[in-house]
């Protein structure tokens, strides 16, 4: 009487593979990848303000930049706090003191399509005046063109 043992050879129960299958790691990983890429730019206007288009392309940057607002009726705000236009010069005088090395600080300046040029104008002119000439003119890029 012949007894079948298992010798490990060939057809007996295979031993478990120590294998790590890496493969829905990197799926899940691209996904999220993707995900935050998407929803990171939305999240830095705080604002509503319709901008109006143009055709330029995105500006590279290293410091992350001050945004300044005007919204549709006029409001400044500084990032997402709200400044009036008696405070507007000492709050720019303190942003520009927080030079990076020998750069001032990068703004960007976001107004409201509405806006009359006048009020814009004046806004950059307290800029240029608080030594903050690194102002660049936010706009929605036109995709039909």
């Amino acid at each position: 009487m012949a007894m079948n043992l298992p010798s490990g050879r060939g057809r007996g129960r295979k031993a478990p593979m120590a294998d790590i299958n890496v493969t829905p790691l990197v799926d899940v990983m691209l996904v999220l990848l993707i995900i935050f890429m998407v929803t990171a730019p939305l999240l830095t206007a705080g604002v509503p303000v319709k901008l109006p288009d143009a055709r330029a392309k995105a500006l590279e940057q290293d410091q992350k930049p001050v945004s300044l607002s005007i919204d549709a009726t006029g409001k400044l705000f500084v990032g997402e706090e709200e400044v009036s236009e008696a405070a507007l010069p000492a709050r720019l005088e303190q942003i520009a003191s927080q030079k990076v090395g020998v750069e001032t600080p990068q703004i960007f300046l976001r107004a409201d399509r509405s806006l009359d040029y006048g009020r814009v104008m004046r806004v950059m002119g307290e800029l240029n005046r608080a030594g903050l000439n690194r102002v660049a003119l936010l706009t929605v890029g036109d995709e039909s063109r």
